[in-house]
């Protein structure tokens, strides 16, 4: 009798999904959590629309008009009578002075342009009325 001995499978390799379904959504998480907090001071603000227009990538100083009418330098709320000296303060010390106002779409005309008034009487040397393009 002839015995042929038997041949034993070989053991295939493979890779461990579980650590790298792991990694997978922790990276997941980590964009989401990030992308989270690229959010513009909390102002739930409709800017108006407008076809021409560029990005500014320049440092700046933000005035925002919410739907209400209420006037926000950064997370500060300001009152228009305190507006002029808190734009002094900020403006003082810079060399580029830019103001952009950023106005709800419904807050009247009269307000965003009494905005920009104080913002020139302050100092600034440039001013922009923010706008987000057409779809």
């Amino acid at each position: 009798m002839i015995f042929q001995p038997r041949r034993r499978e070989r053991l295939q390799v493979q890779a461990p999904l579980t650590s790298l379904i792991d990694m997978v959504f922790m990276l997941l998480i980590y964009f989401l959590l990030t992308a989270n907090f690229m959010v513009d001071e909390g102002l739930s603000i409709k800017l108006p629309q407008a076809k021409a227009g560029t990005p500014q990538n320049e440092r700046l100083v933000t005035v925002n008009i919410d739907r209400e009418g209420r006037i926000f330098i950064g997370s500060r709320e300001c009152v228009e009578g305190t507006l002029l000296h808190h734009l002094k303060e900020i403006l003082v010390g810079r060399r580029n002075k830019l103001v952009v106002v950023k106005a709800d779409r419904g807050v009247m005309l009269d307000k965003a342009v009494k905005v920009l008034d104080l913002a020139k009487a302050a100092g600034a040397e440039r001013l922009s009325l923010a706008t987000e393009k057409y779809p």
